[in-house]
């Protein structure tokens, strides 16, 4: 008999963890999983990239709420005393009293959702997805009848805006949680670690052949450049470390060195990205691609590949670069030294424009470290889990 599962994720915007998700379900067996996913709101790149056969469902009323989920509380509260809805306003200033007072944001969550209805159907498994993200573990407990709930961790919880009390108390009410990688998992044992036994490691999956097929479906760059070219995937936001990036460029063209790098991806940092771009004179040097759901075009064609990030959990654009046998550089990031081997499949640097430059020059002059981090990486296995169908994972 099949297992009914529901992954609920924010949208499907073309990200990391969005990309795991799809490769995950493609490695699920048919016969064996009827899958759903719960978005809250219909939005994103990888929309068209969901299988036929997988349900997709959107959260009724959620943007109803969206404001008071996204915007501080106390602001909505004054805004609903400006225009006369004053017993809306004490009711939602109360609610903020009780939840801070008793320090338990669930009391904030529970009125949120107070005119959302639960979801009909039952499910085997229940997936809070886009983790941690405390609304959408909160909605999984509370909205989502189901006779097992995982939890997965996708961040290093000491880099982002982690709640460790609400997870304390929310997380104890999960069957099990996944985390992407030893280290993030370490670090989220070590604020939590009451919660150890229900907590197991499960790398992102990344299928080599699927990336090498779409790498040939895509045209890639088309400037004509004969130059070095460096490549970055990645939403444009701070966590990315796009400005390092650029510091980092700005050396090496200073230098001499006839280098462009490109990245892929769009995010809120944009205008502060193409500000510094115009600063520091690389308008045709940094180009930035906007999105696309298939970099691996561009991936296969560049000469080396760089993850400049000041955090990540398990970054799924090295382990596609280490399947197309790039030539990688990246930041001490959560994760990091699992992929890579310092050295012989890559360059590990400190968080730092400064380590980056000086990481890529040496590739750039020494054209046997770069022909030696290719031959190592062709003789590597890509590290990815057990398969999805195995008594670990499926926890009914």
């Amino acid at each position: 008999m099949k297992k009914n599962i529901i992954f609920m994720v924010i949208n499907m915007n073309v990200g990391g963890t969005e990309r795991a998700l799809l490769n995950m379900i493609a490695e699920m067996p048919k016969d064996t999983f009827d899958i759903t996913i719960l978005m809250l709101e219909k939005y994103g790149g990888f929309l068209e990239s969901i299988p036929s056969y997988v349900q997709v469902q959107y959260l009724d009323g959620y943007q109803d709420i969206k404001k008071i989920l996204n915007r501080p509380p106390k602001e909505t509260i004054m805004k609903n005393f400006k225009n006369g809805k004053v017993i809306k306003g004490l009711s939602l200033l109360l609610i903020l009293f009780l939840s801070r007072l008793t320090r338990n944001k669930g009391i904030f969550f529970k009125y949120v959702l107070k005119n959302i209805p639960n979801l009909k159907t039952e499910y085997d498994i229940a997936l809070a997805y886009a983790g941690p993200m405390d609304f959408i573990s909160y909605f999984v407990v509370n909205k989502i009848k189901a006779k097992k709930r995982v939890q997965w961790i996708h961040f290093d919880v000491t880099k982002i805006g982690f709640n460790k009390v609400f997870s304390r108390r929310i997380y104890q009410q999960y069957d099990k949680l996944f985390i992407v990688s030893k280290e993030a998992r370490n670090k989220l044992i070590n604020l939590i670690p009451n919660i150890d036994i229900k907590t197991e490691v499960f790398l992102n999956i990344v299928s080599p052949e699927i990336i090498e097929r779409e790498s040939k479906k895509g045209k890639g760059f088309d400037d004509y450049f004969k130059g070095f070219r460096i490549f970055t995937v990645g939403r444009l936001s701070n966590e990315k470390g796009q400005d390092l990036a650029i510091e980092a460029l700005t050396r090496l063209v200073n230098e001499g060195f006839d280098v462009n790098w490109y990245c892929l991806g769009e995010g809120s940092s944009r205008h502060k990205y193409e500000k510094l771009v115009q600063e520091n004179k690389l308008e045709d040097r940094f180009i930035l691609l906007g999105s696309n759901p298939n970099p691996y075009s561009f991936m296969e064609q560049c000469d080396i590949y760089v993850q400049p990030s000041r955090h990540e959990g398990y970054c799924l654009t090295i382990a596609e670069a280490r399947a197309l046998k790039k030539p990688i550089v990246t930041t001490a990031t959560a994760g990091a030294k699992e992929q890579i081997r310092h050295g012989e499949t890559g360059l590990i640097v400190d968080i730092d424009s400064k380590e980056i430059y000086q990481a890529i020059k040496q590739l750039i002059e020494n054209t046997k470290l770069r022909n030696d981090l290719t031959k190592n990486l062709k003789t590597e296995k890509l590290d990815n889990p057990f398969n999805i169908d195995d008594k670990n994972l499926m926890i009914v």
